[in-house]
């Protein structure tokens, strides 16, 4: 992701319409993820899995072994209002997966160590 989409203010204001019981509005649900996919590149550097949030936004991190080509072996992809509940410690990555709301196929995709990413 680049810089440009490291927009911390809107996570709060995707945060602050939940805590009012509305959803974030498009804009400013893409800003949010782009901002912390951008901030989990930022703590998980290298590219070793693929984070998919589909429709806003993909990345590779966390250290280990480069993947170059075909579907990568590690893949954690979720939509966009569970990558913001997650990112920021507000729904926990176990019963994310367990519900279904989370998929991470591969043996280093348990992002855990590295979430939230924002204070609560």
């Amino acid at each position: 992701m680049s810089p440009a989409h490291n927009n911390s203010e809107s996570v709060s204001v995707a945060l602050d319409a939940l805590d009012r019981g509305d959803e974030p509005d498009r804009p400013t649900l893409r800003d949010a993820v782009r901002a912390l996919l951008t901030e989990l590149s930022r703590r998980a550097p290298g590219r070793s899995v693929e984070v998919r949030i589909p429709p806003f936004g993909a990345i590779q991190c966390v250290p280990g072994p480069r993947h170059t080509r075909g579907t990568p072996p590690n893949v954690v992809e979720t939509d966009p209002m569970t990558w913001l509940l997650l990112a920021t410690g507000r729904l926990d990555w176990a019963e994310a997966l367990r519900d279904g709301r989370l998929r991470a196929s591969g043996i280093r995709t348990d992002l855990t160590e590295y979430l939230p990413l924002t204070p609560e």
